[in-house]
């Protein structure tokens, strides 16, 4: 899965039922099978508005998300860039402790349960 590829590069590997982060683990429950980020995502993408500009270029924003714009010269690489805008915004927002959207009801304010990494 790209997600998960993406999450494991940039932000540790996967440690059990949770993604590492220097010395802890942050666990991420799961519902029906999917990862609960993941699904997040992809529901706020759902509601991504794209506008074609006047040089030709694309633009798009996540209105639920404020401050998820991407720009890009074609609609896909705009697509791309907002997918990846949004991964970002949503962990910063998680690492800091930012309020953020309740989308279709998933909410990812709940506190997080952090275990303690056991020295290598």
């Amino acid at each position: 899965m790209k997600d998960r590829a993406l999450f494991q590069t940039e932000f540790g590997q996967k440690a059990g039922e949770g993604w590492e982060y220097t010395n802890l683990i942050v666990k991420i429950s799961t519902m029906n099978g999917q990862y609960i980020l993941s699904d997040y995502l992809n529901r706020a993408l759902a509601q991504a508005e794209y506008d074609k500009l006047e040089d030709g270029s694309f633009f798009g924003r996540i209105p639920s998300c404020k401050g998820v714009v991407a720009f890009a010269v074609t609609l896909r690489e705009c697509e791309d860039e907002l997918r990846s805008v949004l991964e970002d915004w949503v962990l910063v927002g998680l690492k800091f402790g930012h309020s953020l959207p309740v989308l279709d009801a998933l909410d990812l304010n709940g506190k997080p349960q952090y275990e303690q990494l056991e020295s290598v």
